[in-house]
């Protein structure tokens, strides 16, 4: 049984210097945005990726070209607008979808919706019908309403595994551990913060009693570390002044993401991330816990583990949001023309 407090897999600094090679083709799709670009120079650097593909709607051929001429491995190729989408999947083997617009001052992620739905659904009908066997890694918000998206149009094709489909919610455990490394004067690439339910506000749920290293703090201090873990999208999208939401960050944590499932497609054991997948852990049918990564996927759902009574409350205040979203996003598949 592997313990609830495997770290998860490898800090990004090590995946990028690690000498095990992989042949795996990653797609980026929106890989000219502002999450895009610092998340294909990641993907390109690491040398678990032999092909990269990147696609957007415009500007990708220029992205190409620059992370072409760096000296790694991986081969880059761009494909631009809808006719070249096929293309850019045929034989990939992860796919990356940090495609769709920015969250801007005042926006909630929900008014995001109807944009970043519409380019959800599109992007998730080509992987279905041009790479039904890859791994999903779905970053485009709001993650609680596309990945029931995703996921609904793989089946439509009939080619959903729900084993493949991820929500990547890596940024939240990425800021816990951030957060809880400043407040206790600790070194973050020591620290995991497990965090569960979904990627918005009130349904991120930081899981501070089963940090590693264990650590405490006061009631009211640990309400106001929730409370930050939970806003920190909106901290940045404030502190940009309308310039953007949260890139670089969100940049690294997709890469961490996708090169711990492509170390536990290469063979590599005991790779553990959170992520915001098709769940029987509550509830809620999408639910984002601890995941055994493994050659095809989700290897085992490793559930919530021991809550206090104040994660418990949090839980219990996250259900209405999630099913509401969950319902949204299916809906919104359901009455696609």
């Amino acid at each position: 049984m592997f313990a609830r407090t495997v770290r998860p897999t490898v800090s990004l600094a090590r995946s990028l210097s690690t000498s095990s090679q992989n042949n795996a083709k990653v797609a980026v799709l929106g890989a000219s945005g502002g999450i895009g670009q610092p998340l294909s120079l990641l993907l390109k650097n690491s040398p678990l990726v032999s092909q990269l593909s990147l696609y957007d709607i415009a500007h990708t051929p220029g992205v190409a070209a620059d992370l072409s001429h760096i000296e790694t491995r991986a081969h880059v190729t761009g494909y631009m607008g809808l006719d070249q989408l096929d293309a850019a999947l045929q034989g990939c083997e992860v796919v990356v979808i940090p495609a769709g617009v920015p969250r801007k001052p005042g926006m909630t992620r929900d008014d995001l919706f109807k944009t970043n739905a519409t380019i959800v659904a599109t992007l998730a009908d080509a992987c279905a019908r041009n790479c039904p066997e890859a791994m999903i890694c779905v970053i485009a918000n709001p993650v609680n309403s596309t990945i029931p998206i995703t996921s609904e149009v793989m089946k439509k094709h009939g080619v959903y595994n729900p084993n493949k489909v991820f929500g990547v919610t890596t940024l939240d455990i990425v800021r816990a551990n951030a957060f809880v490394a400043e407040l206790k004067g600790l070194d973050p690439a020591r620290v995991n913060v497990p965090v569960i339910g979904g990627h918005a506000g009130i349904t991120i749920i930081p899981l501070i009693s089963q940090c590693t290293p264990k650590v405490e703090f006061p009631a009211d201090q640990l309400a106001a570390l929730t409370s930050r873990i939970q806003e920190a999208g909106t901290e940045v999208v404030k502190a940009k002044a309308g310039a953007g939401s949260a890139t670089l960050s969100m940049a690294y944590a997709g890469a961490r993401f996708t090169f711990s499932v492509l170390d536990a497609m290469n063979g590599k054991e005991g790779v553990v991330e959170c992520g915001y997948v098709r769940s029987e852990e509550t509830e809620c049918k999408y639910f984002s816990t601890p995941l055994l990564l493994g050659k095809n996927g989700i290897e085992k759902n490793l559930g919530l583990g021991k809550l206090t009574a104040f994660e418990e409350k949090l839980v219990a205040d996250a259900m209405a949001e999630l099913k509401s979203s969950i319902k949204k996003g299916e809906d919104f598949v359901a009455n696609m023309k």
